[in-house]
């Protein structure tokens, strides 16, 4: 068995596409999987299946489709995938300092350099970010509100984004089932 996260974007935001995590969960118990957990109301999935990874996001989102009534995206990742994306990240989370935050963007597939060049320009100010793969890591050097650099990756391709906290209570709970 392997130890999945399914991340689903845009739910529970601003009274939009509302899912309570127990229902949310019930549903992945429903489809089969073992051992689900949510972690906080947006949206954030651990579960076990032997089913491949390839299947598993679109047979979740149309799941929640025919339960919920919408349609979203469901960004999945593995556990060892978690691991690495955590060891990757080009920011250091003990060097933050007051207001700054690392953020990470989970993409479906990773972009084309066609892609890349594409985004739109946005002046992204102090704030960083580095494109590896699937990801996105960002580095917000104020509020997240404050910045522009969000714009630059909506039109991306379907993707979602957490931030550093989420991401490594996730590991923390994958962890914890192995």
């Amino acid at each position: 068995m392997s130890i999945y996260f399914a991340l689903l974007r845009g739910i529970n935001v601003g009274g939009n596409n509302m899912i309570k995590m127990a229902e949310l969960k019930r549903m992945f118990e429903e489809l089969g999987f073992a051992r689900v957990q949510t972690y906080i109301n947006s949206g954030n999935v651990i579960f076990e299946s032997n089913e491949n990874a390839n299947n598993l996001e679109e047979k979740i989102e149309k799941q929640i489709s025919e339960v919920f009534g919408f349609n979203i995206a469901v960004i999945l990742r593995t556990a060892d995938e978690l691991v690495s994306i955590i060891d990757k990240s080009p920011f250091n989370a003990a060097e933050l300092t007051e207001g700054q935050s690392i953020h990470l963007t989970l993409l479906k597939e990773a972009p084309t350099q066609e892609h890349i060049n594409n985004l739109p320009d946005v002046d992204v100010g102090n704030d960083e970010y580095y494109i590896s793969g699937k990801e996105i890591y960002v580095l917000y050097r104020n509020s997240i509100l404050d910045s522009k650099l969000p714009k630059k990756f909506q039109s991306l391709m379907p993707a979602t984004a957490r931030n550093w906290k989420t991401i490594m209570k996730l590991d923390a709970m994958a962890k914890a089932l192995k």
